[in-house]
């Protein structure tokens, strides 16, 4: 009765030795096992481990005393087959497979047995051309070297412009970053301040696409998570007034229950209507939400006037040649790609470099820089993107010549001027015919004739022509300009423009153009 009754005793295996011990004294052996083995500094483990574990095993269940072997049950947790106590003592310790847990398995010395019969095992490598004295192909090593270099450098700059535009990548974070806008963002300028110390009103962006706008948004975002401030981002194009209302709603409940302050960012602000624009009054009055948005309308004519008088109107002005060179030199130099200057060449081809570790795959003109930078008119996403679509044509013509047994030419590496006004295909010239640009322009042309400025009268004259305008709509003004800045001072001037007008009434676009100049 008392061998029936008597609980099964539970086998586990040594993961050091493998021998297979009961569950009640496994840790004491497994103890012994470690220390004998990091004393004895090899990989076996000692006999008088495997027999302290046995009689270890033996004493401490004197209940399974009185059972036989052919009573005991034993329950096993692992498949390894068993080993003979007389192959193990003749030196073959351990299976031939890896054992069960290597956190416990330590390193060979390189003087023990096992290691000298691994290093005798490994195959002794071939000897090379220059221990053979076989002679090497002329230029082959370098070719070899630079080819594999230029293959890492050229998928190392595809990765960089695969995936996001190349504007939203270099989108600066931190407000030192942020490049152009001094008149609004400069130092000691009120806007400035307020965002070194965090503390943001409610005000209104306006400006020209590309000049800042939502990159100004994305380093107060920033600058809001860090100090525990709640930023959301919403689009006039694709938001509707729920969404407005279910935002207002949780800027409540933060600021009721947690004292956290919301900044609700709208980017093109002037989609919403007036009656959506109503939304936002009351919440921007009592400081539930700090109302941040961005148009590329005048405000005056876009935004309600209750709106406006509860925000701050921030102008941004489109961005200076010098800025967009910085811009575009940062990107450059975030992408790795070589600025040649003028008569400068770059090192070499790509398949016949002489450099073993050249990875030289695009290189670009200064000259490109700066034709660029004045034909993207001070838009940066514009700029931006017209240099990441002439460096993936430069790259996408190497890769396909790559596996060519001559090699790229040095010609083939460089982006030029050409290259650049491929890309853009004409020239970027913002206008709108009813928009804000409309009546810069036309101001603008006033002003050069009023200066007798000739050069900037035709510089206007044909951007306004060349952006769409109606032609009858200058020559209208070309009539008032003759009647009231010229006046008596030269009785032809008003003659010479009525009958302007009537030729380009007669005639139209194209052929009127140069009626007017």
């Amino acid at each position: 009765m008392e061998g029936a009754g008597a609980q099964e005793e539970l086998f586990v295996s040594c993961p050091v030795c493998l021998r297979e011990l009961p569950a009640s004294c496994i840790n004491s052996h497994l103890d012994r096992c470690l220390q004998q083995q990091s004393e004895a500094g090899g990989s076996e483990v000692p006999e008088d481990a495997e027999r302290s574990g046995i009689d270890g095993s033996s004493s401490s269940s004197p209940k399974d005393a009185g059972m036989g072997a052919s009573c005991r049950k034993k329950i096993r947790l692992s498949n390894s087959p068993e080993r003979s106590s007389g192959e193990e003592r003749a030196g073959m310790g351990r299976p031939d497979s890896a054992p069960l847990f290597s956190l416990f398995h330590k390193a060979r010395s390189s003087g023990t047995p096992r290691g000298a019969s691994a290093a005798a095992a490994a195959p002794s490598p071939s000897p090379s051309r220059a221990q053979t004295g076989e002679k090497q192909p002329d230029g082959e090593d370098h070719r070899g070297s630079g080819a594999r270099g230029s293959e890492l450098g050229l998928e190392s700059l595809a990765r960089k412009l695969e995936g996001k535009p190349l504007a939203d990548k270099l989108r600066p974070s931190v407000l030192e970053d942020y490049v152009g806008q001094d008149q609004a963002l400069g130092e000691r300028t009120l806007l400035r301040s307020l965002l070194e110390v965090h503390e943001i009103p409610s005000f209104i962006l306006w400006g020209p696409p590309g000049c800042g706008k939502t990159t100004l948004a994305h380093i107060i975002a920033n600058s809001s998570k860090k100090n525990g401030t709640r930023f959301v981002t919403l689009s006039a194009t694709s938001a509707k007034t729920n969404d407005v209302r279910e935002v207002i709603a949780q800027a409540q409940n933060e600021k009721r229950l947690c004292k956290r302050k919301t900044i609700l960012f709208i980017d093109e602000i002037h989609r919403f209507n007036k009656s959506q624009q109503d939304t936002f009054l009351p919440h921007v009055e009592c400081g539930t939400v700090t109302l941040i948005g961005a148009t590329t309308e005048n405000p005056s004519f876009q935004v309600n006037s209750a709106l406006l008088s509860r925000c701050r109107v921030i102008v941004l002005e489109k961005l200076s040649v010098e800025a967009m060179e910085a811009i575009l030199m940062r990107a450059l130099k975030s992408l790795g790609i070589q600025i040649l200057s003028q008569g400068e060449q770059p090192a070499g081809s790509v398949n016949g470099s002489d450099s073993k570790d050249s990875e030289c795959c695009v290189c670009i003109e200064r000259k490109a820089v700066n034709t660029l930078a004045y034909l993207c008119d001070g838009d940066a996403r514009t700029g931006l993107n017209g240099l990441q679509m002439a460096v993936q044509a430069r790259l996408t013509k190497l890769q396909q010549q790559q596996s060519s047994p001559h090699g790229c030419s040095v010609n083939e590496m460089v982006i030029t001027e050409d290259h650049v006004k491929e890309g853009l295909q004409r020239s970027h010239i913002l206008y709108d015919r009813a928009g804000e640009e409309h009546y810069n322009c036309i101001s603008a042309l006033h002003k050069s004739m009023r200066g007798s400025d000739e050069n900037a009268s035709l510089y206007w004259l044909a951007r306004m022509l060349e952006g769409g305008e109606d032609p009858l709509y200058v020559a209208r003004r070309l009539v008032r300009f003759a009647s009231e800045d010229i006046g008596l001072a030269d009785p032809l001037a008003l003659t010479q423009a009525v009958a302007a007008y009537q030729g380009c009434h007669f005639i139209g676009m194209p052929e009127c153009e140069v009626k007017l100049v």
